[in-house]
């Protein structure tokens, strides 16, 4: 099976990156596994990829490299059920050092079973203009900010994305920052959601050799404190009203008002997402930092009496507030669509130390 890593920051733009992967190769007649990855059950990614007819595992409760044992199981798992050719696996936005514990590993003890594609890194253009221009750690603290770069370092490859919402010369701008850095590693041009560029990312990811060799030099003092500043956020609700609402209407409600209220505490939003389902039906609405508007990425074109709805935030904020101004958000968001939230599960943590099950600090 090949396996493809392909990381970046909270809100890059992976899901959608991998779902446009995914549909590619199950057209060109290949069959394809997804993993997702969280601090916590109950992701909104997860949803959206099986929404879209995708065979999907998923490892909860920590990234990647912490759980390593149960990514290698459940990547055994879509094997013996679907025999998939490939394996697209997408890591935690708040991780790094996955060259060390994720991709050496899998080479050194999974080798006959793997071929390992390039490592590709996704570069988050709000952000990183931010950070990249060392604009006070681009709306994070220099720890979290610090975490984005390692990111960067430890890719074989970094793909700028949303290139669509950009001006030509923002993304000329953000590869010479890039390449100011990192001078050694290719940078792609991509829109995940239109396509553009993706022929060219389809090209590195088919290439052969030895890839994820770039082990970091990291402080994991300074990446777990960056990583803790961030409160985490998933939360389910059940939306019913006597009379017809509209569930995409209703979505970015909620975002909006997310948006507006965390804006009033200053603070920053990593991600932000909300999906909505109903009977065959979703849709889905999110916010990717506190200075870019609320999108309705994909719509439902649904109307409804009742809806199940999932929200992931990832915000630099105390995450039972974060809790609770998720909950008062959906709430007078359906209220104002003449409907009422029963909320069903809600966690909110902030992620605990990283500590990889295994380490290798010298590539094969």
């Amino acid at each position: 099976m090949q396996f493809i890593l392909l990381g970046g920051f909270l809100g890059a733009g992976k899901t959608t990156t991998i779902a446009r992967i995914a549909a590619t190769y199950q057209q060109q007649g290949r069959k394809v596994g997804i993993v997702t990855n969280d601090q916590a059950a109950d992701l909104v990614d997860t949803h959206t990829l099986r929404s879209q007819g995708f065979d999907v595992g998923e490892v909860a409760g920590a990234c990647f490299c912490c759980n390593f044992n149960e990514l290698t199981d459940v990547v055994a798992n879509l094997e013996s059920e679907q025999q998939p050719d490939v394996i697209l696996a997408e890591p935690v936005g708040s991780c790094t050092d996955l060259a060390a514990t994720v991709i050496q590993p899998i080479v050194r003890l999974l080798g006959e079973k793997f071929e390992v594609a390039p490592y590709g890194v996704i570069l988050k253009p709000s952000h990183g203009l931010r950070i990249l221009r060392d604009r006070d750690g681009g709306g994070f603290s220099p720890k979290a900010a610090y975490i984005f770069d390692k990111q960067l370092e430890e890719a074989d490859f970094v793909i700028i994305n949303r290139i669509d919402q950009l001006a030509k010369t923002e993304v000329d701008d953000l590869e010479r920052l890039i390449q100011e850095r990192h001078p050694d590693v290719p940078v792609l041009r991509t829109s995940a959601k239109s396509g553009e560029g993706f022929d060219a990312l389809l090209e590195m990811l088919a290439r052969k050799g030895a890839f994820g060799r770039r082990i970091l030099d990291i402080d994991y003092d300074v990446y777990a404190e960056g990583e803790a500043e961030l409160g985490w956020l998933n939360s389910n609700f059940h939306v019913t009203s006597e009379s017809t609402f509209d569930l995409d209407q209703l979505l970015q409600e909620i975002v909006g008002r997310m948006k507006s209220d965390l804006a009033a505490e200053k603070a920053e939003t990593a991600h932000l997402k909300v999906i909505g389902l109903w009977e065959g039906f979703y849709g889905v609405a999110n916010l990717t930092s506190s200075d870019t508007p609320a999108e309705l990425s994909l719509p439902s074109h649904c109307q409804t009496k009742e809806a199940d709805l999932v929200v992931n935030a990832r915000v630099a904020i105390d995450p039972q507030r974060l809790e609770q101004l998720g909950a008062a958000a959906v709430n007078a968001a359906a209220k104002s669509q003449g409907a009422v939230a029963q909320e069903k599960v809600a966690r909110s943590l902030r992620p605990g130390r990283p500590v990889p099950t295994h380490r290798f600090a010298e590539p094969l």
